[in-house]
C-alpha cells in the first residue's frame, strides 16, 4: 500500500486589496516579495506554519510602504491605532489586539496572548500585554509618515461632502481600509493564519474592522484551510468572511473556496475586500473585487515564488 502523501508545505502573504494608486503599486509588491521570501525560508529549513506567519508580517510591519505598523493610515485625531491577530491550525488557540499606539510590531503582541487567559486584548489591557511579552516598542509620532498625513488631509477636506452611508468621508481618491496578512501551511501539515492593520484612513478613534476578529478577519483549522482577509471591515464583519471562505474550503479547492466567499461577501452585502487561502493539503487560493490586491505566493512544488499587484 502507497504511504500517505506528505502535506505541501506553502506560504501565501498580502499586503491589502483596494482602489491602489499606481504610483504605490510597486511599492507594494516589493513588499509582499520581501514578506515571502522571509516567511518561505523559514518554512523550506522545516520551521512551523505559525513562525513563518508571524516572521512574514513582521516584515510587512515594519515596511512604510503599507498599511501596517509604520506607515499606516491615521485617525481622525492623526494618529495611529493598530490591530493585529494570529491563529494556530492545529489548537485553535488565537490571539488578537486592537488599538494599539506603541508596539512596534503588533502580531507579536498577538502571538504571545496564544494559550493565554485572555486571548483578545484592547486598549489599557492590550499596551500592557505589549509590556509583559517585551516587544519593541517606539513612540506614537514613530508610526507617522508625510504619505498619510497628506493622504488624510485629503480626507478631511472631502469629508464634509460626505452623502449618507458613505464610509468615513467617501473619499473619490484611493484610499486604504486594508490590512496586510499572511497564511501557511509547513510539512507537519499545520496550519496558520494571521493578519495586522492600521485600520481605515480617517477612521474615528476606537473604531475595530475585522482584522483583529477571529473568524471574520483570520481564521485557520486544519480540517479545513487558513484564510486571511483584507478590505472594507464593516461588510466582513457582517459575513464572517474568514470562516465561511475556511468551510467552503472544505468541499471545494481552495482557489473556487477564495471565489466562492467573495461571490457571497458582495451578493449578501454589497462588500469589497480580497482574501487569500491555503488548503490543508498545501494548494492555493485567492480572490478580490477590488480594483487590485498585492499578494505572493510560494509552494514546495514550485521553481520559485510569484508576486502580483
Amino acid at each position: 500500500m502507497d504511504k500517505p502523501k506528505p502535506p505541501r508545505a506553502a506560504l501565501m502573504v498580502h499586503a491589502g486589496a483596494w482602489d491602489m494608486p499606481e504610483g504605490e503599486r510597486e511599492g507594494h509588491r516589493e513588499a509582499c516579495a520581501a514578506a515571502l521570501a522571509v516567511g518561505w525560508r523559514l518554512l523550506a529549513d522545516g520551521g512551523n506554519a505559525l513562525d513563518a506567519v508571524e516572521k512574514a508580517i513582521v516584515t510587512l510591519e515594519d515596511d512604510p510602504r503599507v498599511n501596517a505598523g509604520t506607515g499606516s493610515v491615521l485617525t481622525r485625531e492623526g494618529w495611529v491605532e493598530l490591530d493585529a491577530g494570529i491563529m494556530d491550525g492545529l489548537t485553535l488557540e488565537l490571539g488578537a489586539v486592537i488599538g494599539l499606539r506603541t508596539a512596534k510590531n503588533p502580531i507579536r503582541v498577538a502571538r504571545s496572548l496564544l494559550g493565554a487567559e485572555h486571548v483578545l486584548l484592547s486598549g489599557a489591557a492590550a499596551e500592557a500585554a505589549v509590556r509583559t511579552a517585551g516587544c519593541a516598542t517606539q513612540p506614537p509620532e514613530a508610526f507617522v509618515v508625510e504619505r498619510e498625513r497628506e493622504r488624510l488631509k485629503t480626507w478631511r477636506a472631502e469629508s464634509a461632502a460626505r452623502r449618507p452611508g458613505q464610509a468615513f468621508g467617501g473619499s473619490t481618491k484611493p484610499s486604504p481600509s486594508d490590512t496586510v496578512g499572511a497564511v501557511a501551511v509547513d510539512g507537519m501539515g499545520r496550519i496558520a493564519a494571521g493578519l495586522s492593520t492600521g485600520g481605515a484612513c480617517g477612521k474615528p478613534s476606537g473604531r475595530v474592522g475585522d482584522a483583529p476578529i477571529p473568524h471574520c478577519g483570520f481564521y485557520a483549522d486544519i480540517r479545513l484551510a487558513g484564510v486571511a482577509v483584507t478590505g472594507w471591515g464593516e461588510s466582513i464583519l457582517r459575513v464572517g468572511l474568514a470562516r465561511r471562505a475556511a468551510e467552503l474550503a472544505r468541499d471545494n479547492s481552495a482557489q473556487d473556496a477564495a471565489w466562492l466567499a467573495i461571490r457571497e461577501l458582495e451578493d449578501r452585502v454589497g462588500g469589497r475586500g480580497g482574501l487569500i487561502v491555503v488548503g490543508r493539503d498545501g494548494s492555493i487560493g485567492w480572490a478580490f473585487n477590488t480594483p487590485a490586491m498585492a499578494l505572493g505566493y510560494m509552494d514546495g512544488e514550485m521553481a520559485g515564488p510569484i508576486v502580483r499587484v
